[in-house]
């Protein structure tokens, strides 16, 4: 199993997407577009900008074309963003995005919640999808929901979960990107599923995308790394996750991630001191503080330090 041709460790940030989603506060299209340039500054190659859904469903991601457009086609960067119905890929395609990812569930329950089709449906027309993309000249990335299990939900299987991803594949996507959507994973589940889809499927390009319900996501995270994946989606301070999920928590903290592979030698190229001075401009933004760690630890650890003084 292969993460990509260089084997160089991605992390595709997420919090213009998945974490705003889950606000209620509606940011503008030009803070969104600061914070954009700041994560590149950063360091972060790979960012997912928005999403092309209905304003009156999401209303935080109504703008999601405008920003592509104004960010532009940048060089060593993919500027990325999620599609989950046909006129969602219309919007894509004219507003000029060159790579996409595109979700469905393997869980019956998620799909009927999410996408109001029954899993076998939402399979077909997305299959529809991701052959229109390569169609269109646009890279498209195959997410699937509820890879490791759906709280209401038994019926995800390995093979389940097999059959989806080998009709991307043949679909045309590339790239296969495995959301534990509920955070019901344990690093075991992962090494195991990584090891089946290794065997059928040695050549697919795999990421994660890990949610931390159960406080494991870190974990999974390294079970993913050690069984070769080198692709993961993370977004600033730990924002977002599943509107459809009851209690499901939210993504693993960037800087938090860097932080870790760095303390362990695995260098990311990025500038974890950037990422909490993003982490501080959310803040400010939202007007909260988020449930990143390592941010808040040398925030906090900083401002101890000054009242000794």
């Amino acid at each position: 199993m292969t993460a990509s041709d260089s084997q160089d460790l991605v992390l595709e940030e997420e919090s213009l997407r998945d974490g705003l989603q889950m606000e209620t506060a509606i940011l503008p299209t030009a803070s969104k577009l600061k914070l954009f340039h700041m994560m590149r500054e950063a360091g972060l190659k790979r960012i997912q900008v928005g999403s092309f859904v209905h304003p009156s469903i999401v209303p935080q991601m109504a703008d999601t074309d405008q920003l592509v457009e104004m960010i532009g086609d940048i060089p060593d960067m993919t500027i990325t963003g999620l599609v989950l119905n046909e006129r969602g890929l219309d919007r894509a395609i004219n507003c000029g995005l060159q790579h996409i990812t595109m979700s469905t569930s393997v869980s019956t329950s998620h799909s009927l919640k999410n996408f109001k089709k029954t899993r076998e449906e939402a399979l077909e027309s997305w299959l529809l999808m991701l052959r229109k993309s390569v169609d269109s000249d646009i890279i498209p990335r195959a997410g699937i929901q509820c890879a490791f299990g759906c709280p209401d939900d038994d019926s995800v299987s390995d093979d389940i979960l097999l059959e989806a991803i080998g009709l991307s594949l043949e679909a045309g996507a590339a790239e296969i990107n495995l959301a534990d959507t509920a955070g019901l994973a344990t690093p075991f589940q992962i090494k195991e599923r990584l090891k089946q889809i290794a065997k059928y499927f040695p050549d697919a390009v795999v990421s994660l995308h890990l949610h931390d319900s159960m406080g494991l996501a870190m974990a999974n995270l390294v079970a993913g790394y050690e069984a070769g994946i080198r692709l993961f989606d993370t977004s600033i301070g730990g924002l977002g996750g599943c509107p459809f999920v009851a209690g499901a928590a939210g993504n693993l903290a960037t800087e938090d991630v860097v932080n870790m592979f760095h303390s362990s030698g695995i260098d990311t190229g990025i500038n974890l001191a950037d990422l909490c001075m993003i982490n501080h401009t959310y803040q400010e933004l939202l007007g909260r503080q988020l449930p990143g760690r390592i941010c808040c630890l040398q925030q906090k650890c900083q401002t101890d330090g000054e009242a000794l003084k």
